[in-house]
């Protein structure tokens, strides 16, 4: 989910492994020339978004391994995405509740849905997802209250156990 420090803790794991890191963010900017989540959403709706994030996600899965990639939240709602994300990659699922997710992600004018009440549609979204995350994840790492360096700690600490490539 957004706030949950999917770009942090990516970007400091790709600083430690010196692998390639891709933020969905990024990946959606490069294939709807510069265009935010908030910028789909307004001009082709909620379907419009989900298939720019699930081609934002194919882009990222289809980069060379080793590589870290920010998967769009969102993506986990179509089936043939959690597919992809079992069979392609080690999914890591950065978890915090609502109100955590809630208040990291507010006031960031790039994400859609949270010009309202964002700890409710943090619950409600968190709800209906939470099981499709634990459907693909690899591995949960709760990062409330967490410091990005501890939970990338943890991560590389797993990840020395399965990946065959040397991590330094």
């Amino acid at each position: 989910m957004m706030g949950s420090g999917k770009t942090t803790v990516g970007r400091l794991l790709a600083s430690r492994t010196r692998w390639q890191f891709y933020d969905n963010d990024t990946l959606l900017a490069l294939l709807r020339e510069g265009a935010t989540p908030r910028t789909v959403l307004a001009q082709s709706g909620v379907e419009g978004l989900r298939a720019a994030e699930a081609d934002a996600l194919r882009l990222g899965l289809s980069r060379p391994a080793p590589c870290i990639v920010a998967a769009p939240a969102g993506a986990i709602l179509e089936g043939k995405m959690r597919e992809a994300l079992k069979t392609q990659a080690l999914v890591i699922w950065l978890d915090a509740g609502p109100k955590t997710l809630a208040r990291r992600a507010r006031g960031a004018p790039h994400r859609p849905w949270l010009e309202g009440d964002a700890e409710t549609w943090m619950r409600s979204n968190l709800a209906e997802r939470a099981p499709l995350y634990k459907s693909v994840a690899d591995l949960i790492v709760w990062t409330q209250r967490r410091r990005p360096a501890a939970a990338a700690t943890q991560i590389l600490d797993w990840l020395a156990d399965r990946v065959e490539c040397a991590i330094p």
